[in-house]
């Protein structure tokens, strides 16, 4: 079975595209695991994300 994605040339605008973001966000947050389960690898990056995201805000 062959699938083609196809490429719409249409843009969103930057408000849309951080409602589209923050609603992935949460899903993922209510889907995945808890932090306990974590790597520390992993968790040592997370916190880097959450850091380098309070930077921004």
């Amino acid at each position: 079975m062959e699938s083609r994605i196809e490429f719409d040339t249409e843009h969103i605008d930057h408000k849309t595209c951080v409602s589209i973001c923050d609603a992935i966000g949460e899903r993922l947050k209510q889907n995945l695991r808890p932090e306990t389960d974590l790597s520390p690898r992993l968790r040592e990056l997370i916190d880097e994300l959450r850091r380098r995201d309070n930077e921004l805000h």
